[in-house]
């Protein structure tokens, strides 16, 4: 994620480093009021305040109060925020799933966007630092992976898939007792082999099999490492609908489809919501971009001042 030193000049130090002192005047005045951007592609979501962080960003810098490193909001290594931001200020998301982040051991951790989950669903997010991760062959009937591919399915089609896994797992049963009935069943009602599920039952609970999703953490020159690790083989692949990143450090060369991670994160939870749960969004998982549309919008308006957009 965004190191964040409001050392002015420091702010536009990948995009303007030598504009960057003629524009500290008026970056100082864009850090001491809240953001008036129209154009925030972010300002529909449903937020718990933000005022905390705008009190945290008009006193600078603050000590984690873990391992006392000088951070701005929060601390990208311990997972916690700064002594500045009450962590009882700050609001937590209670997810339908388990979420794991595989991060790459070269992603830079203040630039990594995944501490955001850890941050606002500390129960149900668990960040490795790759080569250490689950081995996850065994569960394989309730995980899904998020990348795109030849092989990805969609998000409605995950219930599908995954009662396939279950439907190997289970038909090939050495128990004969178990294997009998269902192959009689098969000849005396033939309507049944068009049943691409007959081991599964077609209760609403298939919908709802998928019960951890993996994300990767890394640049998208960085994910052939990971994603061809023997430990992610097997598992299915997720593919999201198509959307256009916000994220500030988009990687240069690469479309704007390329998601960060908590937008990844936060745009499964809504189709997963709509598609698999079948229920009605209303901004049950906005609060996953707390940080990142705040930090949206004062990079954007610091860009803006300094005549880049």
């Amino acid at each position: 994620q965004l190191t964040m030193s409001l050392n002015l000049p420091t702010l536009l130090n990948e995009e303007n480093a030598q504009g960057a002192k003629r524009n500290t005047e008026c970056l100082e005045s864009l850090l001491q009021s809240p953001s008036s951007i129209q154009d925030n592609p972010l300002q529909q979501l449903q937020l718990a305040s933000q005022e905390v962080l705008e009190k945290a960003k008009k006193s600078g810098r603050s000590k984690c109060p873990r391992c006392h490193s000088s951070r701005m909001f929060y601390c990208y290594t311990c997972f916690v925020p700064v002594e500045t931001v009450p962590t009882k200020e700050i609001p937590t998301v209670k997810l339908p799933l388990k979420i794991d982040i595989i991060k790459h051991p070269n992603e830079t951790d203040g630039k990594s966007t995944a501490v955001h989950a850890k941050l606002l669903a500390p129960d149900d997010v668990t960040i490795y630092k790759y080569p250490c991760i689950p081995e996850y062959a065994e569960k394989r009937h309730e995980i899904a992976l998020i990348f795109p591919g030849p092989n990805s399915v969609s998000v409605k089609d995950i219930a599908f898939h995954l009662q396939k896994y279950t439907k190997k797992s289970v038909c090939s049963s050495d128990d004969d007792s178990f294997r009998e009935p269902l192959l009689k069943q098969a000849k005396i009602e033939p309507e049944a082999e068009k049943n691409p599920n007959e081991c599964i039952s077609s209760s609403r609970s298939e919908g709802t099999r998928l019960k951890k999703i993996i994300f990767i953490d890394s640049t998208w020159n960085q994910t052939n490492k990971i994603i061809t690790d023997e430990r992610l083989q097997g598992l299915l692949q997720i593919e999201l609908k198509t959307r256009k990143t916000c994220f500030w450090r988009h990687q240069k060369g690469k479309p704007d489809t390329y998601l960060s991670t908590i937008e990844a994160i936060y745009y499964f939870l809504v189709d997963y919501h709509q598609e698999i749960l079948k229920e009605s969004y209303k901004g049950q998982y906005d609060n996953l971009l707390f940080f990142f549309s705040f930090m949206y919008t004062l990079i954007k308006d610091a860009k803006c001042c300094a005549g880049k957009e």
